[in-house]
């Protein structure tokens, strides 16, 4: 299951600062919306979310939902909105592609029933939940719907403190939901190294999660918010972690070839042998390079009689004996 179609996937959530943002540059609410999508896109982030708790409480009209979609479209990146209302799900769906459903609502089984009626991929938030709860709302998914799930690791602490989150607990969510994407959604503050994204993209998160701002210095940032220069960070450490990683059969690599050759060990003469005489044990010791018998084969050397006078420091050849 890739409910994107690859990964991974960086959604950054639009601060809450697009008030401050507008007020500093003069510009219309859906102007600095797109400005921020731009941005994100330009960095290299695949999908933005806008938060709209309540359909009675929209930042922005229908229509200008409708516009910033669009846009989305157009400039190749993914809109996704979380919803917590049967009104707002109605008013959405006909250009959401997927929803997101907040940890808040993890446990609003009516609510979910009827977010999976809309037969479209959920992204389904679980922070503050137990096992148990989280297997209740991805049946309640199941039993409505076919749609493509993918279950996040969330900490609902803002900002949650680097020794709270706890990241094993997306192997522990890709040990007990082995047929789902898994995410994370990270509430803690950006660090140097982005080395909490990072962590979770390393143990199987692919569709990661974050706050983000253009300006971490405007009013009304979330402290936990990421910015460009945090994005570009974290897309470099997963470019570096795919060159290392390479792949899991463990096999000879083209770039041991030789050195295979040069320090492994081969059987060799420990002493001088003459023609006709039986070889024993005390006759060979291994040596490099291993381009001679492997020592794993000293018994089908072993009791074999020389054809020929065998030097000291020869590596033995099938060839010289009989």
């Amino acid at each position: 299951m890739n409910i994107f179609n690859r990964y991974p996937v960086l959604i950054a959530e639009i601060d809450n600062n697009l008030s401050e943002f507008v007020k500093q540059e003069g510009i219309s609410y859906i102007d600095a919306a797109k400005f921020v999508i731009d941005e994100a896109k330009d960095c290299g982030i695949t999908a933005v979310e806008f938060s709209s708790f309540e359909s009675s409480s929209f930042d922005f009209s229908i229509e200008e939902y409708r516009k910033l979609a669009q846009y989305c479209k157009d400039t190749g990146m993914i809109f996704l909105m979380s919803l917590s209302d049967f009104q707002s799900v109605d008013l959405l769906d006909e250009f959401m592609n997927m929803f997101k459903i907040e940890s808040s609502d993890l446990t609003n089984i009516p609510f979910i029933k009827y977010v999976a009626s809309k037969n479209k991929p959920i992204l389904l938030s679980t922070g503050g939940s137990t096992i148990r709860e989280i297997k209740e709302a991805v049946s309640t998914i199941e039993e409505v719907s076919t749609v493509d799930i993918a279950i996040f690791h969330c900490v609902l602490s803002f900002p949650t403190a680097y020794e709270d989150a706890n990241l094993l607990m997306i192997k522990d969510l890709s040990e007990n939901f082995s047929d789902y994407e898994i995410g994370y959604s990270d509430h803690t503050v950006p660090d140097e190294n982005m080395a909490v994204l990072t962590t979770a993209y390393n143990y199987g998160a692919t569709i990661l999660e974050k706050h983000f701002t253009i300006d971490k210095s405007l009013p009304g940032s979330s402290e936990h918010a990421m910015d460009c220069d945090d994005v570009i960070r974290f897309n470099w450490n997963v470019n570096f972690l795919s060159k290392i990683n390479g792949m899991k059969n463990k096999q000879p690599l083209i770039c041991e070839s030789s050195s295979r050759k040069e320090m492994r060990r081969s059987i060799v003469a420990f002493r001088d042998i003459k023609k006709d005489e039986k070889i024993d044990n005390d006759d060979l010791t291994f040596k490099s390079p291993g381009t001679g018998i492997y020592p794993s084969e000293i018994d089908n050397v072993v009791g074999k009689i020389a054809k020929e006078n065998i030097k000291k420091g020869t590596l033995i050849d099938f060839n010289m004996l009989k």
